[in-house]
């Protein structure tokens, strides 16, 4: 894939609307096209955060490890993020995100990210934006499974 095709890439990404072209081209440059076969992980919960990935081919999953087991909470596509958070937080991964089928993204690494995000408060504010919608999501989808959990106890006759 060339320089143009990765800005190209980089440029549909709301997160980096707002980035100068000079500054998104840097950016691609110093991005790394990386692969990940069906089951690879692209990060692992519990790791340290060193890079973001751009997905630019094939769907993953996000996966969170739970005391009862794996729990897959969404599928991202062409054109999504992931591991944006861990780098913001200087915290571990909050999840696993897994390739389902062929994976090809864009490996941005902590330095150049966090460069783009202090020089362009706009990539800062779609990152918050994007940040409290998965947060909503999160909630409702937090919501629903406590419907059904209580709907479970009384169908069960157990007491909340």
């Amino acid at each position: 894939m060339s320089l143009k095709q990765e800005f190209e890439l980089l440029r549909r990404v709301p997160f980096f609307a707002e980035i100068e072209p000079s500054k998104l081209k840097l950016l691609a440059f110093m991005s790394e096209r990386v692969g990940f076969d069906p089951g690879m992980n692209l990060v692992r919960q519990g790791d340290q955060a060193d890079a973001a990935y751009l997905i630019i081919d094939g769907r993953a999953e996000v996966i969170l490890e739970t005391p009862s087991g794996p729990v897959v909470v969404a599928t991202l596509g062409a054109n999504e993020i992931v591991g944006e958070m861990g780098i913001l937080g200087n915290v571990p991964r909050v999840a696993t995100v897994r390739a389902k089928d062929r994976v090809i993204a864009l490996r941005i690494s902590k330095e150049p990210f966090m460069r783009m995000v202090r020089e362009f408060p706009n990539m800062a504010l779609s990152i918050m934006q994007e940040l409290a919608q998965r947060v909503e999501s999160t909630n409702n989808q937090l919501r629903t499974a406590l419907a059904e959990l209580k709907k479970l106890r009384e169908t069960a006759g157990i007491a909340a």
